[in-house]
């Protein structure tokens, strides 16, 4: 298996999995799980996702590394794989808007800012997330009737 690289990408925001288990149908949202604010965002999509589409993983975790063997350097906040693909920054946070229901779905609009202004904002919010929002000791563990949702 390739070593994971964490850390800010000059990358593209989008790459091709080629790796993915056949039992990965849902799309599943990889997050720092150290990270407060993070923990914070799994949070909001969990409260907002009645129909539990969504999948969870820390990036920390084996699952996260397993699905992203080979993709090199990815962002070290959120990341997105959906559909056989991987989408990092602000691609992943505005497609993660997207399958929310209104209101929240209307972020999506952003999609039209340019993605290198995007993901400059994104990137300076996710530089500072630990000293503004601060940073945990260990990964988020999810309670007994989420368990099912997080990929282990």
């Amino acid at each position: 298996m390739g070593k994971l690289e964490v850390g800010n990408s000059a990358r593209p925001s989008i790459h091709p999995v080629t790796n993915l288990p056949t039992y990965q149908l849902s799309p599943v949202i990889l997050f720092d799980g150290v990270c407060t604010l993070c923990n914070g965002f799994v949070q909001f999509v969990i409260a907002r996702d009645p129909g539990a589409r969504f999948r969870f993983a820390a990036l920390q975790s084996d699952s996260a590394r397993r699905l992203l063997d080979g993709l090199g350097a990815v962002p070290d906040s959120v990341v997105l794989v959906d559909g056989g693909r991987v989408y990092t920054r602000s691609a992943a946070a505005l497609r993660i808007a997207r399958r929310l229901p209104f209101p929240w779905s209307l972020a999506q609009a952003l999609i039209v800012v340019p993605r290198p202004l995007r993901d400059w904002v994104y990137d300076r919010i996710a530089r500072h997330r630990y000293r503004w929002f601060g940073r945990k000791d260990v990964c988020m563990i999810p309670t007994p009737d989420l368990r099912a949702r997080f990929l282990e």
